[in-house]
């Protein structure tokens, strides 16, 4: 099995995608990664989840990744009296640490931190937005407020604090023993919510002690101003755009979502894009055109994968959404365009032996008649820099290493394919010839280039390209040892 397009597909599971029949429906559709969001759904369901992804990946021999979201800090107002409340524009409105149930002119806001950090001038953003106040006097226990925009605040619902870095861990509680749970049960990739500042991405890798990759969603003001910082000790990026856009105007999301993406793949990490793709398709059985272009501009940027929420989750139809993704996909990039976007947007950032290594094979790739590019990656830290250089011919990752294939699916153009753990370059190029064969890349008359490090089974020492035919008989002619 081998995907005709180069960017990734991200599904989540929920209550319309918990059987075996719909979620091997949903990877033969296109899904790369499957993606379990911890803010649903209890351990025994989860792991039920991730058991069938497993047993997918055995009928199939097909690696796949598992990606689990966190739940992160969720701030919520306290309930009313009367279950809800209708605020006007101009009215006067307080939060308060006081446990009584809300009125027309209070509610508890029962986040102590929040007030800790707010000052006279900011916002405050209840329901997703739809309701706007202004902070005019507050202190350790209570902020007073104008409405700004009115609508009706109920029960429990949840509060954004844009103009803020909120003295809040990205990890509650919660998250801790979702982390712990997911990491044993042996996810790929951890995406943490809420990110603010690196130390957030720091503390979620110390808990995770390599067992899995971390991931940062952003989706603060404060992780889009804190970028570098935070992409340099992340291992990937989503750009999660739904919180995105409550807490920043909305018409500044796309330009953040073309900076984030570029900026991530100029330092060879990953990045998904994610939130409200195909909204409708929750519902109905085609999308948006709408839709469609927001996916195709995705796509267009160079993002390495491209994510459903509900519409895989909880939609009525999922195997259909991932289907209109993949084509999507499979349309933009047979585009002449798409090749002179990603190419314009190429950015050299080579220091290191690997990155000559890696822009070396993408040249001879695009200046000769080559089928394919292998790496044999230990890590899949190669894999990452051939992905960044996104080529025009497909990329074939070999490793003897379970957990780096099933990682790299998340990667830009990967085909993922297991091998023995090899001792000499030879047999990386035989094994290089044989998956690139068996998957339909090439044949026998075709040439590869192929990538490793000698000395073999070393974490990061990539140094030596090949052009290589994929006629085995050729290679053993051509080094007899």
């Amino acid at each position: 099995m081998r995907r005709l397009r180069n960017v990734k597909i991200v599904a989540t599971l929920g209550p319309a995608s918990s059987d075996y029949k719909t979620i091997r429906a949903l990877f033969e559709a296109g899904a790369d990664v499957f993606r379990l969001n911890m803010s649903h759904g209890t351990h025994d369901e989860q792991r039920a989840r991730y058991d069938i992804i497993r047993q997918i990946e055995v009928d199939t021999g097909r690696p796949i990744a598992v990606l689990a979201d966190l739940q992160g800090p969720k701030l919520r107002v306290g309930t009313f009296a009367a279950s809800a409340a209708d605020l006007e524009e101009g009215d006067k409105f307080r939060f308060d640490l006081d446990k009584e149930e809300g009125t027309n002119h209070r509610v508890c806001l029962p986040h102590p931190e929040i007030f800790a950090a707010l000052e006279p001038g900011a916002s405050l953003l209840v329901n997703d937005g739809k309701i706007r106040l202004k902070v005019e006097d507050c202190g350790p226990d209570f902020a007073n407020c104008v409405v700004t925009v009115g609508g009706t605040i109920s029960n429990r619902k949840g509060v954004n604090v844009p103009d803020v870095v909120l003295p809040l861990a990205a990890l509650s509680e919660k998250d801790k023993k979702d982390l712990e749970f997911a990491c044993s049960m042996g996810v790929d990739w951890l995406a943490l919510s809420f990110v603010q500042r690196p130390e957030d991405v720091l503390e979620a890798k110390a808990l995770a002690k390599g067992r899995a990759q971390v991931l940062s969603k952003i989706e603060k003001p404060a992780a889009v101003k804190a970028f570098a910082e935070i992409l340099e000790v992340s291992d990937g990026i989503m750009v999660a755009r739904g919180d995105l856009g409550v807490e920043l105007p909305v018409h500044s999301v796309p330009p953040i979502q073309k900076s984030l993406v570029r900026k991530c793949r100029a330092a060879a990490k990953p990045v998904i894009v994610a939130t409200q793709m195909l909204e409708s398709m929750i519902e109905s059985p085609m999308p948006t055109r709408a839709e469609v272009s927001d996916v195709a501009t995705a796509i267009y940027e160079g993002a390495d994968a491209v994510m459903l929420s509900a519409e895989s989750a909880a939609g009525r139809y999922p195997v259909e959404a991932v289907s209109t993704m993949d084509n999507v996909a499979q349309s933009v990039e047979s585009d002449p365009t798409y090749r002179e976007v990603i190419e314009a947007s190429r950015k050299a950032n080579r220091q290191t032996v690997a990155d000559g290594i890696v822009a070396a094979a993408r040249e001879i790739a695009e200046t000769t008649e080559v089928a394919a590019l292998c790496c044999y990656s230990q890590s899949g830290k190669t894999v990452a820099l051939v992905g960044r250089e996104r080529p025009r011919v497909p990329i074939i990752a070999l490793s003897p290493v379970a957990a780096t294939l099933r990682k790299v699916c998340l990667y830009w153009g990967v085909h993922s394919v297991h091998c023995d753990y090899l001792e000499r370059f030879k047999s990386a190029v035989v094994n290089a010839a044989r998956a690139a064969r068996d998957y339909g890349y090439a044949s026998e008359t075709d040439q590869i280039v192929v990538i490793a490090g000698v000395p073999f089974n070393v974490t990061g020492s990539t140094n030596i390209l090949r052009v290589a035919p994929c006629d085995e008989r050729l290679i053993y002619s051509q080094d007899p040892e």
